[in-house]
């Protein structure tokens, strides 16, 4: 294995920390109709890149957030939103459980994503990621990162949120031993150092809808294709995912991204299940305050597919 393959993130998780094999769950013309939603928000996003860049800055991001729920509808997912975002520019970091964690920031907060590189030449999704002023980063290359960090600064200076998987891959978070937002890597944070932008840590979990408890149905992991995971998703009785937001952690000049991105991580595992209201948090050079409190009332938004 060569030191390129050494610096790629891995996960602990794998196809034991997904949910046994079962009966199909929901009828076979209810899996045809999602199937068929899905095929036609495709379709749609791809007429989506072409008009982004003529749209003003409101309309692009009223057209990814409205494009994204959709999508989301589609798949049969229904979305809760807990807290509230900053009107303004931020770096968002969240843990990273599956594909679908796209979609549900998308639909929170239509941020401008950072995704690795080979998602520029995925059909159909790759030219409405590159549309939207996805910043790709090459993972195979390590000395890339300095300019990755640039352009995502460079992102923040022009007033854009970001968003990102400081993990660098998923993991389930409900199996043994699994925490979400394990390992928050400290790269990108520096971005938020250099321009003075707020981090917002987001905490993304899937239930049950019909049950109500935590499921891994969502996840994608491991050696698993897309497809299969897609297949799962689209087989299940109903997925709740739920977006947390967290205090905003404001970094001061000098602020080390290691601590940074440290109390980033603890505050995602420290989202309760109902936030209540906090202030903003400051993080200084020295280090962070011991306690994290989630920012926001519960919104409440749910999205019934």
């Amino acid at each position: 294995m060569n030191g390129d393959e050494l610096w790629r993130p891995t996960s602990g998780c794998g196809p034991y920390c997904l949910p046994a094999a079962t009966e199909r769950a929901v009828p076979v013309l209810r899996r045809v109709v999602r199937l068929v939603g899905v095929l036609a928000m495709l379709l749609a996003g791809v007429g989506l890149a072409a008009l982004l860049p003529v749209l003003p800055a409101r309309g692009r991001g009223a057209a990814l957030r409205g494009w994204a729920r959709a999508t989301l509808r589609a798949f049969g997912v229904r979305l809760v939103i807990r807290g509230r975002l900053p009107r303004r520019r931020a770096l968002l970091v969240a843990n990273h459980v599956s594909w679908l964690d796209v979609l549900a920031v998308l639909a929170v907060a239509p941020a401008r994503m950072l995704a690795k590189r080979e998602v520029r030449g995925w059909p159909l999704v790759g030219p409405l990621a590159a549309a939207a002023g996805t910043v790709f980063v090459d993972r195979s290359r390590p000395r890339a990162l300095p300019a990755t960090v640039s352009r995502v600064a460079a992102a923040l200076r022009a007033g854009h949120p970001v968003a990102v998987f400081p993990t660098g891959t998923t993991w389930c978070g409900e199996g043994a031993g699994c925490q979400p937002g394990r390992g928050f890597r400290p790269a990108m944070f520096q971005a938020a150092v250099d321009t003075g932008a707020p981090v917002v840590p987001l905490r993304i979990g899937y239930r049950c809808a019909v049950t109500g408890a935590a499921t891994t149905a969502g996840a994608f992991l491991g050696e698993e294709t897309l497809w299969d995971s897609v297949l799962r998703v689209l087989d299940a009785p109903g997925l709740t995912v739920t977006v947390s937001v967290a205090a905003a952690l404001h970094p001061g000049a000098g602020a080390d991204r290691r601590l940074l991105a440290r109390a980033a991580e603890s505050a995602v595992h420290l989202v309760p299940a109902r936030p209540r209201p906090a202030s903003p948090v400051a993080v200084g050079a020295r280090g962070v305050p011991p306690r994290l409190r989630a920012a926001g009332s519960e919104r409440g938004l749910d999205l019934a597919a």
